[in-house]
């Protein structure tokens, strides 16, 4: 069976496109399909790139961003919910019921850099400000609080003495287009799961190309790979 897949955004939606180019370069091997788009803000570019593609799109009005949020995934036959620059609290009326198969994508390495208001450029300016030389992208599963779910997948991005939070954004976002389909695509087929302790299972089978992908399509992948050869996902 296809997991139908419902991808959140609140903004241009590139994540939605690297989700999308990367299930049509598998083909027929895909296991997963994005099966509805949903936004928060009406004018979202990711709507735009939804019905580009005749994928139902849908506007998260306040009332369908709460705890009725859940219907809407059910009306669509949603199998996993991918977050994808999703600026809005997933209300745990969802976060329970998808419980092992809602993913995120955050632009720092967690736990460092998260909570309630990290998100963009507000993210990579702290980073800059404390002084670390390394920040990266992390993909985990969504609970009950920001971005304190089990991680599924990190890659590291290094921070150059000359970086300003639009230049190291644009890197960072880069690596999320390699690192976030694969990662989304082994949840959404069974290949990493959830176990009931709340340990992730399956990432050392099922992630290793995700890191080859990464490697080969990042546009931080020369400088990653120079600076940390021995990187993989954790």
């Amino acid at each position: 069976m296809t997991a139908r897949v419902a991808v959140l955004a609140s903004g241009g939606g590139s994540n939605l496109q690297a989700i999308l180019e990367y299930f049509d370069a598998l083909g027929p091997r895909a296991g997963a399909s994005v099966a509805l788009v949903a936004s928060d803000r009406p004018s979202a570019g990711a709507l735009d790139r939804a019905r580009a593609r005749a994928i139902p799109a849908v506007h998260l009005d306040a009332e369908r961003r709460g705890d009725t949020m859940a219907e809407v995934l059910e009306a669509h036959g949603v199998h996993v919910v991918a977050l994808a620059g999703y600026l809005r609290f997933v209300p745990p009326a969802v976060t329970r019921r998808w419980l092992g198969k809602i993913v995120n994508v955050h632009p720092a390495l967690l736990p460092a850099f998260a909570g309630a208001g990290m998100y963009g450029l507000r993210v990579h300016q702290a980073v800059i400000d404390a002084g670390v030389r390394v920040t990266g992208v992390t993909v985990h599963f969504v609970d009950e609080e920001y971005d304190r779910g089990p991680i599924i997948a990190q890659w590291p991005v290094p921070v150059l003495p000359v970086d300003t939070a639009e230049s190291l954004a644009r890197r960072v976002l880069a690596t999320e287009h390699a690192l976030y389909p694969p990662a989304l695509h082994a949840v959404a087929t069974g290949a990493v799961t959830l176990g009931t302790d709340g340990r992730v299972v399956g990432v050392s089978d099922a992630l290793p190309d995700c890191t080859r992908f990464a490697l080969s399509h990042s546009d931080a992948a020369p400088r990653v790979a120079e600076l940390f050869p021995g990187s993989h996902t954790v």
